[in-house]
């Protein structure tokens, strides 16, 4: 070890940098290795730093050791002099995998030989600096010099960036002059619009749930922006960490002639649940990114566990992105496949890359098991094998087929194959082996041809597994993205949990309004929109992202201001006399669907001497800062044109409060009153069921908070049914899912519990944030 660090450090590293690279097997291993070249080539003469500099920060970035000799080479030969030119020498050699490289064409991409002379430097310099002369004048040093900086480095592209950046510096002070008083005092802040106030609110929330800095950009616009990080289709073998084959180039050739060079993804979801808001976020990647690129997706069922298969899922998940504003190119199913993946796992075994194993499931479990007594079995014996599960002649959990690799996280030889005597949803019983996802999902993703693999952070660790058993088959390897996944406090979203409030009866369904399944979003009365943008306001991130629900809200308010026509509802009906009024007096009011903008619409509320308002709005002894009905004080009625004054307030046998009696005078004729309310008139009576939070904590899964488990934090009061409330007519012939806003009360939606006789609606969210609530 000590001879390592004395080698490391006679090319200039430090020796602590020295010890730490020597704990990295592959870095100092590469390491020697360059530095054995080096002093080949170099004879009896040393490495010095700067020529040492730039060896170590080569053989830190280099994924094709294949290319270490090539590379040292220009190096000792100072070809390649600074890190520039290191930079574009490594993206060089990245993109052109070929055995054989062109040595001009390498050359004029790294600029060898290119001198850039003092002159050259101050002579482009100075013509970028006439070119904003005007504007350096106005705004001396408050103009942004990384303009000028900008358009030097890509007009001097070898040029030392140090010298380049002296020279800047020298001939703004000569025009400018030193700065003054002035040029060091701060620049003002702009006044912020009230839309730029709202933007930049939306942009802090974003901070403080762990988001960083956020644009407001449509979710289109930030795919744009991604597809400017991820490869080009055709150019797989660009990407970090992707392993390039022999024939990697030719069967890159072949997919390009498939696809046309067409952005292919997929969203692959297992039909054993319903979807929830996360896959919101991934629906919205994987279409939204194609769709954003003129590509395709593909919607492609990862159906290879028939024991929790059903049809109902399969229909759902389908529905579901299709009520998201999606179609897929195509509808595709692993089950599609299953014939060809088993005559790949035939191929896997015969190229001597996988095995029949005996050992148990409860054996497997873990990361730190030991290796199978049967992997070194010979390929014949377990191509027979194989052959006898398939025809099932094994029980279950007593053979598996296992893939002789290791996963990124250390999990050793990952099962393949395994028997289970369960018909098939589409197969029936033609099958009684199924393929694992860590098998299936990257040979489905070359078979269809898929571009760009978008995937949770979560399965970061099976990427050396994909790109492995592609390339251990000799097949078109797609590349794997990761990003990070969505979640909300005050909900649980695993499908086992959902299950078990289900069975509990703590929920009604899936599609119950107070869980974040998509299909109870869709039945609470959230627009498809709404899930849409706050997917885009979430951003496309790497970090994994829990959010608050009221930023959710947030975004179905917006959607709903604009789309839901407003009507009026009671929803604790205390009714009103209008004694002046003769008891057949009827009127019927044109009241606006939006009164912000009456161009779209209006609908007919009556108007007669019994009306009903909300018993909140009426107090019999008045309070400093209330500023609705009182015996002391009126009111104006929405919309009617008239104030009400009480005359006489009348209560049944327990002392409350059951009738008013009152007098209307036209608003126009008396003081403006302090406050307008709602009402009906000859209404509908209907149920209406409010939500709150299902959970008390935020994360009812954490034992930290909820040390009972999730079951115990239920929340009693998540659910209130009003089943005599009153809505004006106008809504009578409403269809399920339609969608209005209660005036001074919030949204609702029509529940699909509806019938010809009562109509149900669901509260979405309230006007306004509460900042009470949970």
């Amino acid at each position: 070890m000590a001879d390592a660090v004395s080698i490391f450090m006679s090319i200039g590293l430090s020796e602590q940098k020295a010890k730490e690279t020597l704990k990295n097997e592959t870095l100092s291993s590469s390491l020697k290795k360059a530095i054995e070249l080096a002093q080949g080539l170099l004879g009896s003469a040393g490495i010095d730093k700067t020529t040492g500099t730039l060896l170590y920060s080569m053989v830190t970035r280099l994924k094709d050791t294949n290319r270490l000799s090539f590379l040292t080479e220009y190096i000792i030969e100072r070809k390649i002099t600074t890190e520039l030119q290191l930079s574009a020498a490594l993206d060089f050699v990245k993109s052109h995998p070929q055995d054989h490289v062109d040595r001009r064409e390498f050359e004029t991409a790294c600029g060898v030989g290119v001198v850039i002379t003092p002159e050259q430097i101050e002579d482009a310099v100075e013509l970028i600096i006439k070119k904003h002369k005007d504007q350096l004048l106005a705004e001396r040093y408050r103009f942004n010099m990384g303009i000028i900086m900008g358009e030097a480095r890509a007009a001097l592209k070898w040029a030392d960036g140090k010298i380049v950046k002296n020279e800047v510096d020298m001939q703004v002070l000569h025009l400018l002059g030193p700065k003054t008083e002035a040029d060091l005092e701060k620049k003002p802040k702009a006044a912020k619009t009230k839309a730029a106030e709202k933007d930049v609110k939306i942009e802090q929330v974003s901070e403080v749930n762990g988001e960083g800095k956020t644009e407001r950009k449509s979710l289109m616009e930030q795919l744009r922006g991604e597809a400017l990080k991820f490869h080009k289709p055709g150019e797989n073998y660009k990407t970090e960490g992707y392993v390039v084959t022999p024939n990697t180039m030719n069967l890159l050739k072949k997919h390009l002639e498939v696809t046309g060079g067409q952005v292919r993804t997929r969203f692959p979801p297992e039909p054993n649940g319903i979807l929830h808001i996360g896959h919101a976020k991934a629906i919205n990647f994987n279409f939204g990114y194609a769709k954003a690129n003129n590509g395709i997706c593909f919607l492609r069922y990862d159906d290879t566990n028939p024991e929790k298969e059903e049809e109902k899922y399969f229909t759902a998940i389908k529905d579901m992105v299709e009520w998201l504003g999606y179609r897929p190119y195509n509808v595709t199913h692993a089950s599609d496949h299953f014939q060809l993946l088993y005559d790949l796992a035939v191929d896997l075994i015969r190229r001597g890359h996988a095995y029949v194993c005996h050992q148990r499931g409860e054996e497997l479990k873990g990361h730190n098991i030991p290796p199978s007594p049967w992997r070194e079995r010979p390929v014949g014996e377990s191509l027979v094998l194989f052959d006898r599960m398939r025809k099932g002649m094994f029980a279950e959990g007593e053979a598996t087929l296992r893939m002789k690799m290791v996963m990124e996280d250390g999990k050793m030889d990952p099962v393949a194959y395994r028997i289970k005597y369960t018909p098939h949803h589409r197969t029936g019983d033609a099958w009684c082996i199924y393929p694992t996802y860590d098998y299936t999902h990257c040979l489905c993703d070359s078979i269809e041809h898929i571009t760009h693999s978008l995937c949770t952070k979560e399965f970061q660790a099976r990427r050396s597994s994909y790109y492995w058993l592609c390339n251990a088959l000799d097949l078109y390897c797609p590349v794997q993205w990761e990003y990070g996944r969505l979640n909300l406090t005050y909900t649980v979203v695993s499908k086992r949990k959902i299950i078990k409030l289900v069975e509990t009866g703590v929920v009604r369904d899936w599609d119950d309004p107070r869980l974040f399944t998509l299909t109870a979003l869709r039945r609470r009365g959230f627009p498809p929109q709404a899930i849409n943008n706050f997917c885009a306001r979430v951003g496309v991130t790497v970090a994994q992202t829990t959010m608050e629900p009221h930023l959710l809200e947030a975004c179905v308010r917006e959607v709903l201001n604009d789309i839901a026509p407003r009507a009026m509802a009671i929803l604790e009906p205390l009714k009103i006399t209008i004694t002046n009024l003769p008891s057949n007096a009827q009127t019927e009011l044109q009241v606006p669907d939006f009164p912000a903008n009456e161009a779209k619409g209006r609908h007919v509320v009556p108007f007669s001497k019994t009306i009903f308002i909300e018993q909140s709005d009426f107090r019999e002894v008045m309070e400093k800062g209330y500023k609705r009905l009182t015996p002391d004080q009126p009111v104006g009625l929405r919309h009617a044109g008239y104030v009400i004054f009480v005359q006489r307030v009348i209560k049944d046998n327990c002392g409350k409060v059951c009738e008013l009696e009152v007098t209307c005078t036209s608003s126009e004729s008396v003081e403006k009153p302090k406050a307008f309310i709602h009402w009906v008139s000859e209404p509908l009576q209907c149920e209406v069921r409010l939500y709150e939070s299902l959970f008390l904590h935020k994360h009812p899964e954490d034992p930290a908070e909820v040390p009972a488990g999730f079951l115990s934090d239920i929340n009693h009061n998540s659910l209130t049914v009003i089943e005599s409330a009153l809505v004006d007519r106008s809504v009578g012939k409403a269809k399920v899912f339609d969608k209005f806003q209660f005036e001074r009360v919030g949204y609702f939606s029509v529940d699909p519990d509806s019938t010809s006789e009562k109509l149900v609606f669901n509260r979405t969210v309230t006007l306004k944030e509460d900042p009470g609530k949970l």
